[in-house]
């Protein structure tokens, strides 16, 4: 096993953040499940994969612990180690029926995401997909977003890894001692320190006060302007797309490959950052699709969550906020477009209420459920969704198997469209996850991402590189030949 921390330093108090995404597990338009899709060279021994998730267990205590909410809100949710844990729960394997494809998987791992994780354990799940041609494996990596966020998990979860494939064995950490605190104890415990904790309130306001007094026009402008910035960066920066607002309760995902080197060398030639040929890259899919329909718009809002996480911060939690963006996917030029999102983000990162979601959260994860899901839309304010996350860099080993690749599918709370940039061993998934009562042309879709992430591999130099769809890790799929973006814009009768 590695050498990590698993998660060293977590408190064991769900912060605000924390306990607005529990809650939303319970419904499926507010769920907002993690997931991890790698596909692996090889199938491990059942045996050494189980264990090693019961090693990681004994570390990362977020494996064995569950929330204990309060009777009445008198304190804080706690994790807690969990006393009836059971391994057997969270970690399963099954087969798929033949030719067992990577789309089937996607199919598989859609099942298992839109599952609600059982509130009354620990809020994860690892399946071990068996059947793929070749020997290979897949494997489904579940987590609730109360547990981490993405920048997070990858931090937390780093102890189920190796950094080869046979490592010398290591003894078995000592099991974690089960925690037995009932829902009315916490609560009980916290109306003994409701005392203290009303002391520490009126101080922090008298605190406020003095502050007021001594300087009050300081004091109003600064609240002034928090809520002037707030209010800027939750509000829909652009109107939203005819084809995309329809919502439903079914989802589906498309995956292209990309090689990093090749996104690289692409963003670098406009003068942008991968991130920028990232999001240029889904602008031009979106553009592709919109146009092929007969719909052609110049922008379209799209959240971009940023990273908040300090490096002196624990791994686990949540550290997050959003910037609304107005893609620009009417823009042509790649160039052009890499440099209008870089323009637009530097100016949303400046924004003085970033950390709105934080400034928010104490209050919505008061809010009776259905209250919560009908402002869920108007808080997200837009059709898409689009995340990066960097993982590991070098190869990795999970029971004796290499991670080929990883795909990350997200939640959809409320948008058409949730996709993920992930980086790992030298490649670039783009994985999206959307409504199909938003995007109801399918193969055309998977054309256009393919097509419009093409378009911005191309700055990389000649000959172009391309992107090449998921499915060509499958042996009974032929290698797809990119379509050609011109032919995509063209219309469809």
């Amino acid at each position: 096993m590695t050498s990590r921390s698993g998660g060293a330093g977590l408190s064991d108090e769900l912060g605000a953040v924390d306990q607005l995404l529990h809650r939303g597990e319970a419904n499926p338009r507010t769920r907002s499940g993690i997931m991890a899709l790698e596909l692996l060279d090889t199938t491990p021994d059942w045996e050494r994969y189980r264990r090693n998730f019961d090693y990681a267990s004994r570390t990362i205590l977020r494996l064995r612990q569950k929330v204990v909410m309060p009777t009445l809100p008198t304190a804080a949710a706690r994790w807690v180690v969990d006393a009836d844990f059971n391994l057997d729960f969270h970690v399963r394997r099954i087969r798929v029926p033949e030719p067992g494809s990577l789309r089937q998987v996607f199919d598989l791992a859609e099942i298992v995401q839109q599952s609600p994780l059982d509130i009354t354990r620990p809020l994860w799940s690892a399946t071990l997909i068996e059947g793929l041609p070749d020997g290979r494996a897949a494997q489904l990596l579940h987590i609730s977003h109360a547990v981490a966020d993405a920048v997070g998990g990858v931090e937390m979860f780093a102890q189920i890894y190796d950094l080869e494939r046979d490592p010398e064995p290591e003894p078995a950490p000592p099991l974690p001692i089960p925690q037995d605190l009932s829902s009315n104890d916490l609560m009980r415990q916290g109306l003994t320190s409701l005392p203290g904790s009303l002391f520490s309130g009126v101080r922090g306001a008298i605190g406020a006060i003095g502050k007021v007094v001594t300087d009050p026009g300081l004091a109003v402008s600064g609240i002034l302007e928090f809520a002037s910035a707030g209010s800027r960066t939750i509000r829909q920066a652009a109107e939203p797309s005819p084809l995309l607002r329809r919502r439903s309760l079914a989802s589906r995902t498309e995956a292209i490959d990309i090689k990093l080197a090749d996104l690289h060398r692409a963003a670098k030639a406009a003068g942008g950052s991968i991130n920028d040929a990232y999001l240029a890259g889904l602008c031009a899919a979106l553009r592709l699709y919109h146009v092929a329909l007969g719909v052609p718009i110049s922008t379209l809002p799209m959240a971009i969550p940023v990273n908040l996480r300090a490096e002196s911060d624990p791994a686990g939690g949540n550290r997050f906020t959003g910037v609304n963006l107005a893609a620009p996917i009417g823009i042509e030029d790649p160039v052009e477009r890499i440099q209008e999102i870089r323009s637009q983000m530097a100016h949303r990162k400046e924004e003085a209420a970033i950390d709105v979601i934080g400034a928010m959260a104490p209050v919505l994860s008061l809010l009776p459920d259905a209250v919560l899901e009908s402002l869920t839309g108007s808080v997200i304010a837009s059709d898409v969704q689009a995340s990066n996350v960097p993982v590991y860099q070098g190869d990795t080993f999970i029971a004796g198997a290499k991670v080929l690749r990883q795909y990350g599918l997200g939640p959809l709370p409320g948008v058409a469209m949730m996709v993920v940039l992930v980086s790992r061993s030298g490649w670039c998934t783009v994985t999206a996850r959307y409504d199909r009562a938003a995007i109801t042309d399918e193969p055309l879709f998977a054309q256009c991402l393919q097509a419009g992430f093409d378009e911005v591999l191309a700055l990389a130099g000649d000959p172009p590189p391309v992107s090449t769809p998921a499915s060509f890790l499958d042996a009974d799929v032929a290698q797809a030949t990119p379509t050609e973006p011109s032919n995509l814009a063209e219309g469809r009768s």
